[in-house]
C-alpha cells in the first residue's frame, strides 16, 4: 500500500494515525487542512485547490488525511486504501476541545503556519454533526470503493492502536 487516503470527522485522530504509519511505512504525508487553509483561515478557491490534489493524488506515495467531500472521490480512485476513523462523537469534541487548549495562540503542525488554532461554535457544531450529516456519504463513496480498494473502518481508540501494532509488526496492512 503506497497512497492511503485517511478521513473521518475532525477530533478523530487523522493527523496523528497519519504521522504514525508514515513512520511505519516510509510514507510521505500530506495534511490536505496545511494547504487548504491560507493564511488566516482564509479557504483555497475550488479550481486552484483542484489542481494542487490531482497533482498530490499522482505521487506514487502518500498517505493524505483530510475530509473536503467535494473532493474525496478524487482521492478514492488513486489510493490504494482507505482508513475511516468512526470515532465516537464524544471522543472527537473532547479532543477538538483539547487541542484548542494545547495549541491556544498557535498553530498546529499540521496546518498552514498563520492559521493559529481556534474553536469557534460554527466548528462545534460541525463536529457534533458529522455522523448525520457527513458520515452517510463517507460509507456510501466507500461502498462503492470496497471491492478494489483496501478499506479499513476503526471504531475506536483500541482498534486504532491494534491496526497500528499490526502495521508495526508487518510493515504493511
Amino acid at each position: 500500500m503506497n497512497r492511503i487516503v485517511v478521513i473521518g470527522s475532525a477530533g478523530s485522530g487523522k493527523s496523528t494515525l497519519s504521522r504514525k504509519l508514515s513512520e511505519r511505512l516510509s510514507l510521505p504525508v500530506i495534511h490536505l487542512d496545511r494547504f487548504y487553509w491560507k493564511p488566516n483561515w482564509t479557504p483555497t478557491p475550488n479550481e486552484e485547490w483542484d489542481a494542487f490534489l490531482k497533482d498530490a493524488v499522482s505521487q506514487n506515495k502518500w498517505i493524505i488525511d483530510g475530509n473536503y467531500s467535494r473532493t474525496l472521490d478524487m482521492r478514492l480512485n488513486e489510493g490504494d486504501a482507505v482508513i475511516f476513523l468512526d470515532m465516537p462523537r464524544l471522543l472527537c469534541i473532547y479532543r477538538i476541545i483539547k487541542r484548542r487548549l494545547i495549541y491556544h495562540g498557535k498553530t498546529r503542525p499540521d496546518l498552514n503556519e498563520d492559521c493559529p488554532e481556534k474553536l469557534d461554535w460554527a466548528f462545534f457544531v460541525w463536529v457534533w454533526n458529522y455522523k448525520k450529516r457527513s458520515r452517510p456519504k463517507v460509507i456510501q463513496a466507500l461502498e462503492q470503493v470496497k471491492e478494489r480498494k483496501r478499506v479499513v473502518i476503526l471504531k475506536t481508540r483500541k482498534e486504532v492502536q491494534r491496526f497500528l501494532d499490526q502495521v508495526n509488526e508487518n510493515g504493511r496492512f
